[in-house]
């Protein structure tokens, strides 16, 4: 999900538009309650100066993981440990960092999903 529908630049709360997105998503996730969720918070490289509760650009991918973990959560059907947050930095790019659109792209959130192990291997029993 593209940072700018759900958060201000350096910023963790989430915008209303970006909660109703994540609404959205949360009644599909809820559907499906073997899958595992690993919601992944990336930023750009552009050094984030410490502030506030803030420390680092580590510390900003976390806490827009946990935001987007607890936005989830307010659906119920989902099972909390279903999910897990994880904070990826700068450290994993999709685009150049070296111009503004290739930064905006990295600032992201994404939502990884895998399906039980049991399942799996019920898959690969019937093939």
């Amino acid at each position: 999900m593209e940072n700018k529908l759900l958060f201000k630049s350096g910023r963790w709360d989430i915008e209303p538009q970006g909660e109703q997105a994540l609404n959205e998503l949360a009644s599909v996730l809820a559907e499906n309650p073997d899958i595992s969720i690993l919601i992944e918070g990336h930023t750009d490289n552009v050094p984030f100066f410490p502030k506030g509760q803030l420390e680092s650009n580590w510390d900003l991918s976390t806490k827009r993981a946990t935001a987007v973990v607890n936005i989830l959560l307010n659906n119920n059907q989902i099972l909390p440990e279903n999910l897990t947050a994880a904070g990826r930095s700068e450290y994993m790019p999709i685009a150049p960092n070296s111009s503004a659109g290739g930064r905006a792209a990295n600032r992201r959130i994404e939502v990884v999903l895998s399906p039980s192990l049991d399942e799996i291997t019920s898959l690969l029993e019937t093939n």
